[in-house]
């Protein structure tokens, strides 16, 4: 694989893992939800966040779930196939924040898609299942990173 091939893409990723990690404060941020630690950034007093996934356009909140999917999906892939980058996300406390993330927004968004009226069930039907994906690839994701980070190396 290029990892071996070139071993310097280690500190590139250790470098694009705080922009992955920014992924899910975004998705947290236009849900109206606060990781705990997730902003730097503190936020403004008269900025008072009042959209929601559940009253946020439907388009705004296929968007998001579109986006979460693609990302959920991405990070799987890579980490099974490549499983030797998981060391590097758990500098990054990844565990920790995608725990966070996960039980933060995917309630939320669950909840928003399930309670909003469709005028056509087949995008209920599309963003449940693309939710439902998500919700899988994040716990899956995470296995991998438990699975390689704890308990192959007792293991060996």
């Amino acid at each position: 694989n290029i990892f071996t091939q070139q071993p310097s893409y280690f500190s590139d990723l250790d470098e694009t893992l705080p922009t992955v990690l920014q992924v899910f404060n975004n998705i947290l941020h236009k849900c109206g939800l606060q990781c705990e630690g997730a902003s730097a950034e503190p936020q403004k007093l008269e900025e008072k966040v009042s959209v929601t996934p559940g009253n946020m356009p439907l388009q705004e909140l296929k968007d998001i779930v579109l986006y979460l999917c693609d990302t959920c999906t991405t990070l799987w892939a890579f980490l099974d196939v490549f499983p030797l980058a998981c060391q590097t996300f758990q500098k990054h406390e990844f565990c920790y924040r995608l725990a966070s993330f996960y039980e933060l927004a995917i309630p939320e968004l669950e909840s928003a898609i399930k309670k909003r009226h469709y005028e056509d069930n087949s995008v209920f039907a599309d963003l449940w299942r693309r939710i439902s994906h998500s919700r899988k690839k994040m716990i899956e994701v995470f296995h991998i990173l438990i699975n390689q980070v704890c308990l192959q190396p007792i293991l060996e």
